[in-house]
């Protein structure tokens, strides 16, 4: 896997101004026209018996690995990243992705979903996920109505209240979008292990269906949180499960353990997001990537052989000496 640059190292861009598009579709793939012969090229191989979850209520079931977009698909006016961001999504349903994750403050991140996924084989795979960021009572109904246009999609599978902001208000506005059908699941967001207490809070009072936490092998301060989402039947999606790429940064040289391929790693990525997914209580994993080839990795681990406690355990005692 690559190395994504620290999210704590920037600013979170103001939730009242989500980025509007610049161009209209039409242009933008006129831009993109050289890479569509990539499109022809051999899918990887779809996996469409990889083991799934379902959200609450009889929902869809979605593969274990999904894709985050933060920092990743904000690419700007840059179209040789964008015809790489291509390949990435590409492969992502070639190799049966479920959940994409974006949000309002993502930058371009919504837009170039939404011009890209069209024309995307096994688009009707795709489990949009999206949030709600903003002080402002007001601007949560339009930040939903913003993100239905730019994805271009009737309906939102999962929107969350992003770092718990205004959640009171927004809640509300969820469950009314929920009501009208134009969303479908709802619940809270949480990062870098803030607010847990709140969080706490809010699975134990509120009817919540997802919960988008921090969680990775640096960082187990949500796992109270994940057995109360288990009892309380709301899914859990785990975000930075590479601890923004500062996993990759302490086991820099080093090889896999031999007895990693007792549950099929090949590399570290999937040592990373099977000991993440294989949580009981965890639904799906989203990391993110620019590199096709890290994506090939990142979905490999949504495949073979999973730890079970005892493996889990090991791991992590294998990386604290790390």
């Amino acid at each position: 896997m690559g190395l994504p640059i620290n999210p704590l190292s920037l600013k979170e861009p103001h939730p009242d101004r989500p980025v509007k598009p610049t161009m209209d579709r039409r242009h933008f793939l006129a831009l993109l026209s050289g890479f569509m012969p990539a499109l022809l090229l051999p899918a990887a191989a779809t996996a469409d018996n990889r083991p799934r979850k379902s959200l609450p209520g009889g929902g869809a079931s979605l593969p274990a690995i999904g894709m985050g977009t933060w920092l990743t698909f904000d690419v700007g006016d840059d179209y040789e990243a964008m015809r790489r961001r291509r390949e990435v999504l590409r492969r992502f349903l070639a190799h049966g992705g479920g959940m994409i994750d974006s949000s309002p403050m993502y930058g371009r991140a919504e837009w170039l979903l939404g011009q890209l996924l069209p024309d995307m084989p096994h688009r009707d795979r795709v489990l949009a996920a999206t949030k709600i960021w903003t002080p402002f009572d007001k601007l949560g109904p339009s930040q939903i109505e913003d993100s239905l246009k730019l994805w271009g999609l009737p309906r939102l599978d999962v929107v969350l209240v992003h770092n718990l902001l205004n959640w009171q208000a927004h809640l509300k506005t969820l469950r009314g979008a929920r009501e009208r059908g134009v969303v479908g699941h709802i619940g809270i967001s949480t990062s870098h292990g803030r607010r847990h207490e709140d969080v706490a809070r809010l699975l134990r009072d509120e009817p919540l269906d997802v919960l988008q936490i921090t969680y990775n092998l640096a960082d187990e301060s949500a796992e109270p949180l994940l057995r109360l989402a288990a009892e309380r039947g709301v899914a859990v999606v785990v975000n930075r499960p590479f601890d923004g790429g500062d996993l990759f940064h302490r086991v820099a040289g080093r090889p896999l353990p031999p007895w990693a391929a007792e549950i099929d790693c090949a590399n570290w990525a999937q040592f990373f997001l099977k000991w993440v997914v294989s949580h009981a209580a965890v639904t799906c994993a989203i990391p993110a990537t620019t590199n096709p080839d890290h994506l090939d990795e990142n979905m490999g681990a949504g495949l073979g052989r999973m730890p079970d406690a005892a493996m889990r355990r090991r791991m992590r005692e294998y990386l604290s000496r790390a």
